[in-house]
């Protein structure tokens, strides 16, 4: 059988699948070339991440395909149903990444809140002429510890970030009406665990009270942040989006941090990707980061070797 890793997959991934007999071919296939890539080397399945699309065209056009695997969470670049209409199995790996993309919503956190997304634009421009004066711009920089951060979505990435931001020492609200209430236990080096109680909030709680705002939420066809929503904030909130461009409205998010009620942003996704908005790039009050949340080492070899174990299980 044959495996198409169209977006690439670990090594250890592709040992585990050769091992079980399975010949994986890891060349990036263009998008208008796939169908006929996929027919010419008689493909049985098809393994992606975001770049690439499987809509019902390309289904309908590759009868030899026996599965589709997305390695990461969202699954909105495959069309799911119509796939598993066609009994072609559908996988993804909701938790490899999650860790991962909790550490980056930290990152953006922490740069935020002490201004390094512009202090590494300008210190190499003004840092031998004008230490002092970047100095004096950067020196009104927030601790975490103690602030509320508002989580929106709480599977198993907004749990992760939970972790990590009650291991900060921040208290964490969350809004999810598909989890009304969860423990959240955090192990330590150590050996110790701890177990939290937490409830979902009103969302309109959540907007009044959260100092820090977290989206980990699918794709929606509406946005869950806009101009609405940002109205009712608290003065000088900071937030961050590492889940889908398109569930935050990025019009209303400029103009919320250019009256000051957003004090800064990070995202990580973008409306318009992988063209983002000029007006996003050049701003000076967003931290950057080109959709990596889940691009880490650890986490590539934990999604290769999850699908790599699923395809087994599904197709031996």
């Amino acid at each position: 059988m044959k495996i198409l890793a169209n977006d690439g997959i670990s090594q250890n991934g592709i040992a585990a699948l050769e091992k079980a007999g399975f010949d994986v071919l890891t060349t990036t296939v263009a998008q208008e070339q796939l169908a006929n890539y996929i027919n010419d080397k008689k493909v049985d399945a098809l393994l992606v991440r975001s770049a690439t699309k499987v809509r019902k065209e390309l289904i309908d056009a590759c009868p030899t395909l026996k599965l589709i695997g997305r390695g990461g969470v969202g699954m909105d670049n495959i069309d799911v149903d119509y796939a598993k209409a066609k009994d072609i199995h559908v996988i993804n790996t909701p938790a490899a990444s999650s860790e991962s993309v909790a550490e980056l919503v930290f990152a953006h956190l922490f740069g935020g809140a002490r201004f390094l997304y512009d202090a590494n634009r300008n210190m190499p421009l003004e840092g031998d002429s004008n230490f002092k004066g970047l100095k004096k711009s950067y020196s009104k920089g927030t601790e975490l510890r103690g602030k509320t951060l508002g989580i929106f979505g709480f599977g198993n990435i907004g749990q992760a970030t939970a972790k990590l931001a009650i291991g900060v020492g921040m208290n964490v609200i969350y809004f999810d009406p598909e989890v009304k209430e969860t423990k959240i236990d955090l192990s330590f080096f150590d050996g110790q665990k701890m177990t939290f109680d937490l409830k979902s909030s009103k969302k309109s709680d959540l907007l009044e009270k959260a100092d820090y705002i977290s989206l980990h939420i699918p794709g929606q066809d509406n946005y869950v942040l806009g101009k609405t929503e940002f109205a009712q904030m608290k003065k000088g909130v900071g937030i961050v989006n590492a889940a889908r461009g398109g569930v935050l409205d990025e019009v209303a998010l400029i103009e919320a941090l250019e009256n000051g009620s957003v004090s800064f942003a990070g995202l990580d996704v973008y409306e318009s990707e992988p063209n983002p908005e000029i007006k996003i790039l050049m701003h000076s009050s967003i931290s950057l980061s080109p959709h990596i949340g889940a691009a880490t080492l650890e986490a590539q070899e934990r999604i290769g070797l999850e699908l790599a174990e699923q395809i087994i299980s599904l197709l031996k």
